[in-house]
């Protein structure tokens, strides 16, 4: 690294904590609306199984030497079935989640993946036994009275992919709850291992059979998408590293801002007024629902690796 680069680097990692977590995490929001943004570009054209598979192959092969550098801790567990379990989750989700980025306006799909915190909090209730007030519940049914209006039932029916949406984000919401659990016995390598390969083999029979072979710039799409994924969790991680879960948590909703600027600009999508309203009120509940978190002293809705497309 030259001098330059070094004292940026030096300035950079002298600003206080919460200044660098915010950096980090504008940088993640930027990246992982690239990474939804190409998904929808390019699931026009090829599946979602396939974009997911190629994604998982991806972030293995980035993976790999951290694995390698431990084999027999990566893959060694005293609970398979919590793992698999897991796997099948974060399958849902990734696979639901895709699905609806390709076929709602990106600011949609964005605003209901928010939802993720409200179904966090019902399964820690339901499987971690956590006390939840009677401020904490009207959160959650204020959250899920904004993804009601994003959905828009009186506009007629349903949307089956802003279903999916909803579908993919409670999966999520699991995922999140069962590596509470896994990281009370497992290291944070074996539950890594675990997702990036089993993730891959489930969904490889189905992104065969759905195969449809790209063009040179497809292909450097998909592969695009699993980079852009790999630095973007990095990113994520890093800011949390450095800042507090409470400061950073009204941060990552910028995503939407973005996730709306790029849905105009590249796809004609105008927000309606519903979207606007839902979402208004979905990242409101979600926020109070990070500040009693913060002040019960939980971590588990605003875990860096429970956001975005990560699971």
């Amino acid at each position: 690294m030259s001098e330059k680069g070094a004292g940026w680097v030096m300035r950079f990692g002298a600003l206080p904590g919460n200044l660098r977590g915010a950096a980090w995490i504008l940088i993640a929001t930027v990246l992982f609306t690239i990474m939804m943004t190409l998904i929808k570009l390019i699931g026009t054209h090829l599946p979602v199984s396939q974009i997911l598979f190629v994604r998982q192959i991806v972030m293995f092969i980035v993976a790999l030497p951290v694995i390698l550098s431990d084999v027999s801790g990566s893959l060694i567990t005293r609970r398979p079935g919590l793992h698999g379990l897991r796997v099948l989750f974060a399958l849902v989700a990734m696979f639901c989640g895709f699905n609806a980025v390709v076929h709602l306006p990106l600011a949609d799909a964005t605003a209901i993946a928010f939802a993720k915190s409200f179904f966090i909090s019902i399964f820690a209730i339901l499987i971690l036994h956590e006390v939840v007030g009677i401020r904490r519940w009207a959160a959650i049914i204020i959250g899920f009275a904004g993804v009601i209006v994003m959905l828009d039932p009186a506009g007629g029916s349903i949307d089956l992919y802003g279903i999916l949406a909803v579908v993919g984000a409670a999966a999520a919401g699991m995922v999140m709850v069962i590596i509470r659990l896994l990281s009370r016995t497992d290291r944070s390598i074996t539950i890594l291992t675990w997702q990036t390969v089993l993730v891959g083999l489930l969904i490889c029979p189905l992104a065969i059979w759905q195969w449809v072979w790209p063009s040179w710039h497809e292909a450097l799409l998909l592969v695009g998408i699993g980079l852009v994924s790999v630095v973007a969790q990095t990113c994520n991680i890093q800011a949390y590293k450095a800042g507090e879960a409470t400061v950073l948590a009204a941060l990552d909703y910028i995503r939407l801002l973005w996730a709306t600027l790029i849905g105009i600009t590249i796809f004609s999508e105008v927000p309606s007024w519903q979207t606007l309203l839902g979402s208004g009120i979905v990242i409101a509940a979600a926020l109070y629902t990070v500040h009693r978190e913060a002040r019960r002293g939980q971590r588990l809705a605003r875990s860096p690796s429970g956001r975005g497309y990560t699971t």
